[in-house]
């Protein structure tokens, strides 16, 4: 079954990343300091290090664990990702990277941790009355979108 609920659109911001901002925090510090609960980011620059997650260890296992890769060195990168509140009401992001430099390319999840390198645009997108929220499932053993129980 498909977790939906309509909402309408807020606010939009446009912002300006800088050399060794840390993703997920920056964008969920800016999250917490404009008091946006929930959000379409995109976001374009360049990534000067970090780790992914660029899948699970095993796809067929009941407990999901994250198979992790290094982002080494400088690469142009594209991301696309969503800012939802969690169970305690912080913002929280879910923001998938495309990350490449020279003929070599790598996408995965941001939350590890990846940093700006020299400059990233993002915009940030608010959803007003979106009724979802990250909550955890027990089947993954991770937070999942959700419809809000409110």
């Amino acid at each position: 079954m498909i977790e939906s609920k309509a909402a309408r659109l807020g606010r939009v911001f446009t912002l300006r990343l800088e050399d060794g901002d840390h993703l997920p925090d920056c964008l969920e510090e800016f999250a917490a300091r404009n008091e946006v609960k929930s959000a379409l980011v995109a976001l374009i620059g360049g990534a000067g290090g970090g780790r992914l997650v660029v899948g699970p260890k095993d796809g067929e296992a009941a407990k999901i664990e994250p198979l992790l890769a290094k982002l080494s060195g400088v690469h142009e990168i594209a991301a696309l990702g969503t800012l939802f509140p969690d169970e305690s009401g912080a913002a929280k992001l879910h923001m998938h990277l495309s990350a490449g430099r020279g003929d070599e390319g790598l996408t995965g999840c941001v939350r590890p941790g990846v940093d700006i390198w020299r400059i990233a645009e993002a915009v940030v997108l608010e959803i007003e009355e979106s009724g979802m929220v990250r909550a955890v499932d027990p089947r993954f053993g991770f937070a999942v979108l959700t419809r809000s129980k409110d």
